[in-house]
């Protein structure tokens, strides 16, 4: 037992060690504005650490005992400039940005005209590459850096300029490393209509124009700009980035004072009470935005204007898609008269109960006082008026000249990062907690052996006390922020006394680590609610101080009017599927609103003009209506957006329409890879085209492999090694456990034979690739179960793992801070005799096919030719991308298409070269038994400790007596089991050349 002890105090000491730091290298801590509007350092995201070793010598986080050797995180930076007495700047430095001193081989760089100013330096191309300056400072100080600056047309959608900043060769903090600044955006004008009679979102076209911006960190973490200590004498400042854009100008300026409100008021000139009217403003008419992800929405309210009336109309703006990090609104007001105003908006702030949202206040691009910088919006159930006001419920004063201004409010975290830094460091006492529980009872649940914890973990009690203590407290400051309890506080105050009833058995406790571990994963996941603010705007009121607001909500009468008016609207006609037009092409699209919009507006643009052929798209909100509709005699003639198994099961019914029946199908069948067929296909036909198509990559932490020297691996062998330094260290590799097809293809198993009538997992191939997936779990230690890999590869508990798609674009659209930090690879693979490395799997699809019952076959082909065609494909990709931003990029099944998309070329190419081992599972008469069984399978053999060999035939049993049944129900074999028919799958046994001319 002694022993036991030291080798847990021996792991302890390791996660306090090396991998500590690296377990975040993308989080940074905060500057958030208190109640006096004073600054205090906070945590930048959801991974933010203690800062000092002593916190987590005492069971804090794991993840900042070398942050100090390493480089420091930017509040820490700050305070340290302050207590040694570095003055604030009192000079201001101009760099032209046409003169730098050096640049990188990379990049294309000329100095010209751009945008109407001469001799600025147009900085191009997508490819990493930096630029340099020289600067002379002749006085000692903190700076503010400023840039002015005009962003350059990229491929597709624009991205934010993201850029890596080093001032005489390093990151004087870690921030600097992610500096960003945005382009803006205008919705088109005006809005268009559907046939309808509904509102088309518009999208966002960016408004190009020089900028003069400070530099912020990405993730809006701090109230104030970011400052620089620069000593007196010649310094080098280096800027990295990738995304095109022209600069006039680098300046490093003072830093700029925001005053108190009180001694705002006190400067505002004395004027005569203003005679202006009341203007109000439509939030919805913004001037720009700094994010295409900001949109407008319909809001039924009898109060919102312009008011519905049973149709889309596009009446207010933020809400779900305004909740981000630094996400802006900018509106203009026209002032007719100079004086004071007070300010008032229209909102609804009702995503999460009880929790407020903030948001920073500028005027002309300044902050007028300090309460503007982070200005709370408490939750309601409804609509309200909110007054801006202090807390005696008097309303600001802002002092307004005649003439036009700008309004902007921006998303900001500061008030926040206190709780955010506390949420973190908890987390990292429960991680150490739960990882030497582990350690002591091995990982295995033994109720049958007692446990002495005062001696086995002497000091698990005191820890265990001050979670919940830390629980608790935290709690008290979320109420504080939030103004009211809202359902994290109370998360914490349940967790808290949970931990209370654990402590009443100390000795039981070993036998319930799954709950710390639980408690843990929920703990954590409160960071993410804490960072999404939602706020959604109808109007915007500008009052002379004398005045009055308008009524700003709705009375009693008029909301119950309008659902009355809301009620008998729901009944529109236009909305029931049921009732279609024979004369035009019916396309139903399992999507949301935007997506069927948009195909709307692109047939209309361009296949209804080429074709002479009408298409009415309709939104199809379930798939089980399409089963419905059948059965009332009622179908489409094309149904969109289906997963991969509908296609076949459908076939089977004989209700969808054999596409190779057609003679330009060969044509068509080569523009995909033919693994993406195999799901499609059945009895010696293909029922449905690959629409979208996700992908299985590698993602991997290039910050932490390189501290920890570990390559990214190229096969599963190579997986196996670097699990021990990676496990050494408190980390992992993330592998979804129902992710089972990779390690079948890969070791030359199949799922079926060759002519579809049985499994063909019982063979010498079969049973190995069984044992190699569910060994990762048994012998290697992979987690069984991860709630959110997004989350713990931010946060760098797994710096390494297979995910898809939707973490791609998950990353990099809402991760900024990790900017370069991280990358993609194609999954490991089995070295082949050849030595070639099969790197086979699949992904899952989106699907479209043609109704049997359609009497418009030939026109629905040409539409579906024409919608699967690599230009009209882009182009969707490209209008989708740009009404709703990155987070939404299409991901398009046609590669020469993905290639016109926004990619990032080494990403792209990353991608690329796994679409050609791309190979997904064929469905067949019950072969929807095959992934219930293998789930089965690896329950029993990881989680029941069942031999493998015995679980993977029990398998084989179930899975072969369903597809028995479903061959007879379907004529392929009689009763008494004798072939009729064969399904002769096709083979697919080597990689899809057909993609590699599109590897750059």
């Amino acid at each position: 037992m002694l022993s036991l002890r030291f080798n847990i105090a021996h792991k302890r000491l390791g996660l306090l060690g090396l991998a500590a730091a690296l377990l975040v290298t993308g989080s940074q801590p905060v500057q958030a504005a208190d109640a006096a509007g004073t600054a205090v350092s906070a945590g930048k995201t959801a991974a933010a650490v203690p800062q000092t070793k002593a916190a987590a010598a005492q069971g804090g986080s794991p993840a900042d005992v070398l942050a100090a050797d390493t480089e420091p995180y930017y509040a820490d930076q700050l305070k340290q400039w302050q207590s040694k007495g570095v003055p604030q700047a009192s000079a201001t430095l101009h760099i032209p940005a046409a003169q730098f001193s050096a640049r990188s081989d990379t990049g294309e760089f000329q100095v010209g005209e751009s945008g109407g100013k001469p001799n600025v330096l147009q900085w191009k191309g997508n490819r990493p590459s930096w630029v340099e300056y020289t600067v002379d400072v002749k006085t000692e100080g903190l700076y503010e850096m400023q840039t002015s600056y005009l962003p350059l047309a990229g491929k597709g959608v624009g991205n934010p300029i993201l850029w890596d900043v080093t001032l005489d060769g390093g990151h004087p903090f870690r921030e600097a490393a992610s500096i960003t600044l945005y382009r803006e955006w205008k919705d088109a004008r005006p809005i268009g209509k559907n046939d309808d009679g509904d509102e088309v979102r518009p999208r966002s076209a960016e408004a190009a124009a020089w900028r003069v911006k400070p530099l912020i960190d990405s993730e809006g973490a701090y109230a104030h700009p970011l400052q620089w200590h620069l000593t007196a004498g010649v310094h080098t400042i280096r800027l990295n980035g990738s995304e095109p854009v022209a600069l006039e100008s680098i300046s490093l300026t003072p830093p700029e004072q925001v005053p108190a409100y009180k001694d705002a008021l006190a400067g505002y000139p004395q004027t005569a009470p203003v005679q202006a009217e009341v203007q109000t403003l439509q939030a919805e008419d913004l001037a720009y935005k700094n994010d295409t992800s900001i949109k407008l929405f319909s809001d039924t309210d009898p109060r919102t204007v312009p008011l519905a009336q049973g149709r889309i109309t596009y009446n207010t703006v933020g809400g779900k898609r305004w909740l981000y990090q630094n996400q802006e609104i900018t509106w203009t007001l026209d002032i007719p008269e100079t004086g004071a105003y007070k300010l008032a908006l229209r909102s609804l702030q009702d995503q999460f109960s009880q929790k407020a949202s903030f948001r920073t206040l500028r005027i002309d691009g300044k902050v007028p006082f300090e309460e503007m910088l982070a200005y709370r919006f408490p939750y309601g159930s409804g609509w309200r008026g909110n007054v801006l006001e202090d807390k005696e419920k008097v309303p600001f004063a802002f002092y307004l000249e005649k003439g036009t201004h700008t309004l902007s409010l921006a998303v900001t975290h500061a008030p926040l990062k206190p709780v955010l830094l506390g949420i973190d460091e908890l987390s990292g006492q429960l991680r150490l907690i739960e990882q030497d529980l582990r350690s002591l009872t091995g990982g295995i649940v033994d109720r049958n052996r007692t446990w002495k914890v005062s001696q086995d973990l002497p000091d698990l009690q005191e820890r265990l006390v001050k979670a919940a203590s830390k629980m608790k407290e935290l709690s008290g400051q979320l109420q504080a922020v939030n103004g009211d309890k809202d359902s994290i506080s109370q998360g914490l105050d349940t967790s808290a006394q949970d931990i209370a009833q654990l402590l009443e058995k100390l000795d039981d406790i070993p036998y319930y680590a799954d709950q710390i571990t639980s408690m843990n994963e929920k703990i954590s996941n409160f960071i993410e609610t804490l960072l999404q603010q939602p706020l959604q705007l109808d109007e915007i009121y500008v009052a002379p101080l004398e005045k009055a607001f308008p009524k700003m909500e709705a009375s009693w009468v008029s909301e119950i009017t309008g659902v009355v008016a809301n009620f008998f609207y729901s009944f529109q006609s236009r909305n029931q599927l049921s009732r279609m037009d024979d004369k035009v092409l019916n396309v139903w699209v399992q999507r949301g609103r935007d997506y069927v919009d948009q195909l709307q507006q692109l047939s209309d643009e361009w296949f209804t003009p080429d074709t002479g052929i009408k298409v009415k798209v309709n939104l199809l909100p379930t798939p089980q209506l399409l089963v419905m509709s059948n059965a009332a005699g009622i179908q489409p003639d094309v149904a969109l957006g289906l997963t991969q198994d509908l296609p076949v099961d459908y076939a089977i019914r004989g209700s969808v329409v054999d596409l190779s029946r057609f003679p330009d199908f060969p044509e068509l069948y080569r523009q995909f890879s033919p693994g993406s067929w195999l799901p499609l296909y059945y009895n010696k036909g293909y029922y449905a085209i690959p629409e979208t198509q996700s992908f299985q990559v590698l993602f991997y932490r290039k910050d932490i492999l390189k501290q920890l020297k570990l390559q990214v691996p190229q096969t599963w062998n190579e997986v196996h090694a670097m699990l021990p330094t990676l496990q050494q260290h408190g980390l992992n590799f993330q592998l979804n456990s129902k992710d089972y097809t990779p390690f079948f293809y890969q070791n030359g198993s199949e799922f079926f034979k060759p002519d579809g009538l049985g499994t063909a997992l019982n063979t010498p191939e079969g049973f190995s690739s069984f044992k190699k997936w569910t060994d990762l779990f048994n012998i290697y230690a992979l987690d069984k179960e991860v709630p959110s890999f997004y989350q713990h590869f931010r946060r760098g508990t797994m710096p390494i793992g297979v995910s898809d798609y939707n973490m791609y674009v998950q990353l990099a659209s809402t991760a900024p801070e990790l900017s370069g930090r991280w990358g993609i690879a194609e999954i490991p693979g089995v070295v082949q005799p050849d030595g070639t490395i099969a790197r086979w799997a699949g992904g899952g699809q989106r699907t479209g096919v043609i109704f049997e019952a359609s009497k418009k076959k030939e026109q629905a082909w040409q539409f579906m030719k024409w919608w699967i065609s690599p230009e009209v494909q882009a182009r969707y990709g490209n209008d989708i991308e740009a009404v709703n931003g990155p987070a939404f990029r299409w991901n398009t099944s046609s590669v020469e298409a993905f290639v016109q998309l926004p990619w990032k070329r080494e990403d792209a190419n990353v991608i690329l070269k796994q679409w050609g081992w791309y190979k997904d599972v064929p469905n067949l008469p019950g072969g929807y038994f095959l992934e219930r069984e293998m789930k089965n399978a690896w329950l029993r053999t990881v989680v029941d400790g069942m031999n493998y060999r015995s679980s993977l035939e029990t398998a084989v049993l179930d899975i072969d007596r369903e597809l028995r049944r479903k061959q007879q129900e379907f004529g392929f074999v009689d009763p008494e089991g004798h072939t009729l028919k064969t399904l002769d799958l096709p083979a697919v046994n080597k990689p899809w050349e057909g993609v590699e001319a599109y590897v750059k």
